[in-house]
């Protein structure tokens, strides 16, 4: 059996005084319960998750400017366009 700090790493961080303190506040003063940690490492994933959608949203931009894609994209929906009518017919009844 693992204990607690089981594939953790220790840090030391510099943090500026008035955001610690304000997050010391929000802690003390909040319904939830955590401690400084819980709330450095959920803001972490919270950020980590914004910048994975950034470069996802980035990646997708880059799509819609690639012709041969465009194209293949195009060919593809006229493709599925009769099975697509289809399924609609189907789920009007």
């Amino acid at each position: 059996m693992q204990g607690r700090g089981a594939n953790k790493v220790q840090k030391t961080v510099r943090l500026p005084k008035p955001l610690f303190e304000e997050v010391e506040n929000l802690i003390r003063c909040g319904a939830q319960r955590e401690s400084i940690n819980d709330f450095i490492v959920k803001s972490m994933k919270l950020r980590v998750s914004l910048l994975k959608r950034k470069a996802l949203d980035a990646q997708f931009a880059e799509m819609s400017k690639d012709t041969d894609y465009q194209k293949n994209a195009q060919l593809i929906l006229d493709e599925f366009e009769g099975s697509d009518w289809e399924a609609a017919n189907f789920l009007e009844r």
